[in-house]
């Protein structure tokens, strides 16, 4: 059996140590220049210097958690506890580089089997203690944070050893994980037998198979490969009131399908421990590219043009002028290649215009068939091909910007993300109501932000936003300064007739908006459900469904 492995991410922030990012100079005379003066460096606490709470595990509780996992899975350290105490939002991340956490588990629990992970959900169900599934720690709107919900203590339960791939039909196309797996790890198992998921958040290589399935997660390839919700064909769960399984039928009309119930239930119904996902040969051939557009609107009515024909890539990911131009800061190097490229832009009339990364992935003819029913389309909306060279830069990087928010956040920059999605008709108003919401509230509170977006996942009904805020930090008052953002955006969201998220789930931060987002029947509803599942309300307290 197993050890429980070490914190797969640094405590203070993303990633492991030696990961730096550093910014062109071009990007910080930007960052200087439009959210004003005053940033400076901002220098974490030491890790003794972190206040946390004292652990608080009932004796008889403690004895049950050790007989369902073995006494030496069962941590309460201060490296565990810290390192499990948040996710990795803009309130997390203040938190623990402040060394402030308000809370933390009073112990984290490493199960290695279903039947380990029904035990400690038996035994703190029995003693009124909270449960925090906990996959790779990425979540970002407050899903793994230990809250207590009025119980006694939290245990917090990292399913990192759980990381198996138990099965793999290869003339099916389908595998079957435990939760724990990394998507890394996920792809080199996968990869042994030919295969690949082709799921790739930006959240890649430290969010888990049980993360994606519990946040119903969107990779950056979805437009090709699918959401994780349309590869999830079968599940294991265990809750307090017992096991619940989804067969892995390719189809079936055997009433509402619970699988929907699951994917999503960010550990408020119960555990996942198994999934079943649908997954495909690994691709010969892989082409990446880069396109500039005169506009961000003119970008978009070309992406839907190319769903809706049926001729949109894999990755199909568009940035507004100001991301496209901070884009162009943070690769600026003053290389011939760079200032060859920008005067390219500058000869074909596209300086200040939208970047378009497109990539499309399989067998070589195939790609290049695709490629060739989309070339028409870009060029019918006046595109002009930037050359693969870019498009490679993108995908080298393409998980690069969480390394970059520590940067950020060293230099005393608010920086944070939101996403959501919508109808293409309604999609203008959408991204002006929820860019107008966030200046105007920040640039009230004396700190003017600099708001980025990009479309990055395409249906045929519609497509998603994701915006990226960057702010100078409000010295005393950075948690204020994050609500009231997050506030006016999120009512903005609803008031627009947007989904309150597209692929970060709803988390504690994302919570009080599902009413607006599903009704107060819906809302009955999946407490009806949590109810019959988790009658004492035990699993990750506070997150989906608000207290």
């Amino acid at each position: 059996m197993s050890a429980p492995p070490p914190p797969r991410m640094r405590w203070w922030g993303w990633g492991e140590d030696g990961h730096a990012a550093g910014l062109p100079a071009a990007a910080e005379a930007m960052l200087e220049s439009e959210l004003g003066a005053g940033l400076q460096r901002t220098p974490r606490v030491e890790f003794e210097a972190v206040e946390l709470p004292e652990p608080n595990v009932p004796e008889d509780l403690a004895a049950a958690l050790a007989q369902a996992v073995g006494k030496d899975n069962v941590r309460d350290d201060r490296l565990t506890r810290v390192s499990h105490a948040a996710g990795r939002s803009y309130p997390d991340l203040f938190r623990l580089r402040s060394g402030k956490l308000e809370a933390a588990p009073d112990a984290v629990v490493y199960p290695d089997t279903h039947e380990e992970v029904a035990a400690v959900i038996d035994a703190c169900d029995r003693a009124g203690a909270a449960i925090v599934p906990f996959g790779g720690g990425t979540s970002v709107v407050g899903g793994v944070e230990p809250l207590a919900g009025g119980k006694q203590a939290a245990i917090t339960l990292d399913l990192a050893r759980m990381d198996r791939l138990l099965d793999s039909d290869e003339r099916s196309l389908t595998a079957t994980f435990e939760p724990g797996v990394t998507g890394p790890d996920a792809e080199r198992l996968l990869g042994e037998r030919g295969l690949t998921l082709g799921h790739f958040p930006q959240s890649f290589e430290y969010a888990t198979i049980g993360g994606f399935v519990a946040t119903r997660s969107a990779g950056q390839a979805s437009t090709g490969y699918g959401r994780i919700d349309e590869l999830v064909l079968g599940l294991r769960c265990a809750t307090p009131a017992g096991e619940l399984r989804v067969a892995a039928h390719p189809a079936s009309a055997a009433g509402p399908a619970l699988r929907e119930l699951l994917v999503g239930s960010e550990g408020a119904l119960g555990v996942i421990t198994e999934a079943t996902l649908a997954v495909r040969p690994i691709p010969k051939a892989r082409r990446y590219e880069a396109w500039a557009l005169r506009s961000f609107a003119e970008g978009a009515e070309a992406l839907r043009a190319l769903e809706q024909s049926g001729a949109a890539p894999d990755v199909t990911r568009l940035s507004d002028e100001q991301e496209t131009r901070m884009s162009l800061a943070l690769s600026a190097t003053g290389s011939l290649k760079d200032r060859a490229g920008r005067a390219y832009l500058r000869l074909r009339r596209r300086r200040g215009g939208a970047l378009a990364i497109f990539g499309w992935e399989g067998d070589a003819e195939r790609v290049a068939e695709r490629r060739a029913a989309t070339v028409p389309l870009l060029r019918e909306a006046g595109a002009v091909a930037l050359g693969q060279g870019a498009g490679r830069s993108w995908l080298r990087g393409r998980y690069a910007g969480p390394y970059l928010r520590d940067e950020l956040l060293d230099r005393g920059v608010f920086v944070e993300t939101l996403e959501t999605a919508t109808s293409w008709t309604n999609l203008d108003n959408l991204y002006a109501a929820v860019g107008d919401a966030l200046r105007s509230t920040l640039a009230g509170r004396g700190t003017p932000p600099l708001v980025i977006c990009h479309i990055s996942h395409l249906y045929r009904s519609g497509a998603s936003l994701y915006f990226t805020f960057l702010a100078r930090s409000e010295a005393g008052a950075e948690l204020d300064q994050w609500h009231a953002a997050k506030s006016a955006a999120c009512d903005a969201i609803i008031a627009a007739g947007g989904t309150i998220t597209h692929h970060h789930a709803v988390g504690r931060d994302h919570a009080p908006w599902m009413t607006g987002e599903v009704g107060a029947l819906g809302v009955d509803a999946l407490r009806a459900l949590k109810q019959r599942l988790d009658p004492n309300g035990v699993m990750n307290p506070g997150k989906l469904l608000a207290a």
